[in-house]
């Protein structure tokens, strides 16, 4: 019995022993939680219940030259209900009302929400959901219902809100206005001015502290911020939309006439390289065009005739060959080196001059030209495209810039073709704003410009960041070689392949292009043409270059060639911004209508570089987004009535004065 009590003391001793062990290990890990880990879990048990929220900037306007919104910051709002919040009293003496104000604005009816909010208060719900993508109009109205006028502590309404980017114009020059995508306040990738001048127009995030309530949600501690965003600054960008209007519908219209897979046309003022226009369609599986790869920045693809400049520019340069020198055109065909290099005309054009082997666009006597010259020296001919800037890219602002290529005589895949091929656009690539830029700097006396998408940075009146032009090249060839490439490029509108262009009325100069595509697969299975134009107007005193390629023109109507594919785009821009009256006052299948413009270049072109913040047209818009669009310039805002704004008390195109007050009245 004694060694039975003896072992069971034994084992209270040891059972006494483990827990006074335990209590030392559960005082040492207090002790280590209170004193050496305390700072960091109660910091963690702090973010857990209360945090620090981001407020995206609302992003700055993206403006056309002539003072239209190309892309603006649109709030969004989302409206929830704190159910705990309000004092009995209060509740029940506002929530009959509060509900019959909701079932007009949103469209149910009075007992819907009385018996939801209700519910949210007897379930103590503290994020119930009201309403979500409220526009501006709609969020200050049910700020001001009966209830949730008392605000959030008193009231229970939450406000959440996000921006959302609108384009107000529609789909004009889409790819060029571009985006930004972000995920999580981190941007992800973008394209075009969205992308490219993000830093200016997404201003600085601010902040807001929240604290975490039932069910994972966040509520806002107060009301005010913790730190206030920064609006970003706006951009204002070249493009007009006048001529945007018109390059767009002209080659939507040749594209739909073609059934053409996809085109693009860009339009540049001359001195200062401004892009004025820049469209790019491509084709849908259902026939439709819309705007889907900036072509015009981002293809290189072989030209064809329209490097045929660089040729004569190089011969008189060198004085290898001058306007006058005559060539035989051998029938319409020559080989070299087992390939045939044809002209489209069979039979040639016999013996004729440099200059009017070029107006016609013979293949066979550029090629001799340039072979004859330069078959011994190679690189010298290679050596002046080089110094034309054709084989450099033009270090865009935008992203995406396709690479320039022209085979180098040192290069490992130089061949006995490589030179005559290149004479006539092949075996080369090349983008179609590199090609205008070169082309404009024939127009520009030489002077070779850098394309530029946007012409300022402001924050309201105040200018930020101006960009004066850029010269890439302050002469590109000699005066002489100017002057006598200019004349025929006039001639290949008067008298050559562009002659069912030539209007006795006006003026243009240019060159057309027909390149095959796909043409070395075997078989010559998915081959096509890509048709162009590419040239500038006036031709004596030239305002603006302009170029047009349109790929995959159907041959059912047996004509892919540049002139009457691609031609009739560039007449039709010229001949409305300089000769017709706008015949329409609305851009067509966009968004919102455009005010006529007057067809004076001296006039418009002053307007278009005063008019940075101007009223802008919101007539057919719905009411709701006019007043937040108005709102977001910073104008207040009287609606009467309800539906789409009939009208606006202050005229389209005004320039905007602090504190201005436009009346809109709805139908």
């Amino acid at each position: 019995m004694a060694v039975e009590d003896k072992y069971i003391s034994y084992r209270i001793y040891l059972v006494a022993f483990a827990i006074f062990l335990m209590a030392i290990a559960i005082a040492v890990k207090l002790t280590n939680l209170q004193w050496v880990e305390g700072d960091y879990y109660r910091k963690l048990a702090k973010e857990r219940t209360v945090r620090n929220f981001v407020i995206p900037a609302n992003k700055g306007n993206i403006y056309s030259a002539d003072g239209s919104l190309l892309a603006t910051s649109i709030p969004n709002y989302e409206i929830r209900f704190d159910a705990v919040a309000p004092k009995s009293e209060a509740f029940e003496k506002n929530i009959k009302i509060l509900s019959d104000s909701l079932a007009q604005l949103l469209g149910k009816s009075t007992n819907f929400f009385e018996n939801e909010l209700r519910k949210a208060r007897a379930n103590k719900n503290r994020y119930y959901l009201v309403a979500r993508d409220l526009s501006y109009t709609e969020y200050v109205k049910i700020k001001g219902f009966p209830l949730f006028n008392l605000g959030a502590y008193k009231g229970g309404i939450i406000v959440e809100q996000e921006t959302i980017r609108e384009h107000p114009i529609g789909k004009i020059a889409e790819r060029t206005v571009g985006y930004e995508r972000t995920s999580n306040g981190e941007s992800l990738d973008g394209k075009g001015i969205e992308w490219a001048f993000r830093k200016y127009l997404n201003g600085k995030d601010g902040k807001i502290l929240k604290q975490k309530i039932a069910k994972g949600q966040w509520k806002p501690i107060r009301d005010i911020n913790e730190v206030d965003p920064q609006d970003g600054y706006d951009v204002i960008s070249t493009i007009d939309v006048y001529i945007q209007d018109i390059a767009h519908h002209a080659l939507l219209k040749q594209l739909e006439l073609y059934e053409a897979d996809h085109g693009c046309v860009v339009v540049m003022e001359t001195k200062t390289g401004h892009v004025k226009a820049i469209s790019n369609l491509g084709r849908a599986g259902d026939g439709t065009y819309y705007e889907t790869t900036n072509y015009a920045v981002a293809e290189s693809h072989e030209p064809g005739s329209t490097y045929k400049l660089a040729d004569l520019m190089a011969l008189f340069e060198d004085k290898k060959a001058d306007t006058s020198t005559v060539y035989d055109s051998k029938g319409g065909e020559i080989t070299y080196f087992g390939k045939k290099v044809r002209d489209s005309h069979k039979g040639g054009y016999g013996k004729i001059s440099l200059a009017r082997g070029f107006e016609l666009s013979s293949n066979t006597v550029l090629v001799q030209a340039v072979y004859n010259a330069y078959k011994d020296e190679p690189s010298k001919f290679v050596n002046h495209l080089n110094n034309f800037g054709l084989n450099k890219t033009l270090g865009l602002s935008i992203k995406g810039e396709g690479i320039p290529y022209i085979p180098q005589p040192r290069d490992k895949n130089w061949s006995n073709i490589s030179l005559p091929w290149m004479a006539f656009g092949y075996g080369v690539h090349i983008t179609p704003l590199q090609t205008l830029a070169f082309y404009n700097a024939v127009a520009n006396d030489g002077e070779m410009v850098k394309p530029q998408f946007v012409s300022e940075i402001k924050e309201w009146n105040r200018t930020i960041k101006k960009y004066e032009k850029e010269v890439l090249n302050p002469m590109i060839c000699s005066p002489q070689t100017i002057s006598k490439v200019r004349a025929v490029l006039a001639n290949v509108v008067k008298k050559g392949t562009a002659s069912k262009l030539y209007s006795k009325d006006f003026s243009m100069a240019g060159k057309t292009g027909t390149a095959a595509v796909n043409y070395g697969k075997a078989g010559g299975a998915g081959k096509y043409y890509a048709s162009s134009f590419v040239g500038y107007f006036p031709a004596d005193k030239p305002m603006y270059s302009c170029i047009v390629v349109v790929h995959k023109p159907s041959t059912a109507l047996n004509n892919y060639y540049g002139a009457d594919v691609a031609g009739p785009v560039f007449k039709r821009i010229a001949q409305k911004i300089f000769t017709d009256a706008p015949s329409t006052n609305e851009i067509k299948n966009l968004n919102r209508k455009i005010p006529k413009q007057e067809n004076n270049y001296d006039s418009f072109y002053v307007k278009s570089q005063n008019k940075q913040k101007t009223i802008p047209n919101v007539k057919g818009m719905s009411g709701m987004d006019a007043v937040a669009l108005l709102g977001n310039l910073g104008i207040k805002v009287k609606a009467v009535g309800v539906g789409k704004v009939k009208k606006q008390s202050l005229q389209a195109g005004q320039n905007i004065q602090k504190n201005t007050t436009i009346l809109l009245e709805l139908s």
